[in-house]
C-alpha cells in the first residue's frame, strides 16, 4: 500500500500525457511499419522501425520507475493503432 501511495505522489500528469502521445505515435508507426513491410519497402520499414524503438525506450524508462504510466501507455497504444487502421493516417 505504501508503494502505491509513493507512486501516486510521484505521478506527473505531464509525463503521463507525454507517454500517451508517444505511444499513440509508436503504435501508429507500428501499424504503418507493418504495412510498409508487407509492401516490401525496406527504407521506410527500417526508418520507421528505428524511430519507433527509440521512442519505446522513453516509455520503458518511465514505467519502470512508476508502473502507473502503463495506463496512459495502453490508452495511447490503442488509439494509435485504431487511427492508422481506421483512417490510414
Amino acid at each position: 500500500m505504501e508503494k502505491l501511495l509513493t507512486n501516486w505522489q510521484q505521478f506527473d500528469f505531464v509525463i503521463a500525457l507525454t507517454v500517451l502521445v508517444a505511444y499513440l505515435m509508436i503504435d501508429g508507426m507500428y501499424a504503418y511499419y507493418t504495412i510498409a513491410v508487407t509492401k516490401k519497402k525496406p527504407v521506410i520499414s527500417a526508418s520507421v522501425g528505428a524511430v519507433m524503438h527509440f521512442m519505446i525506450a522513453f516509455g520503458v524508462l518511465n514505467y519502470v520507475q512508476n508502473y502507473l504510466y502503463i495506463f496512459p501507455l495502453a490508452i495511447g497504444s490503442w488509439f494509435g493503432t485504431y487511427l492508422v487502421v481506421k483512417f490510414g493516417l
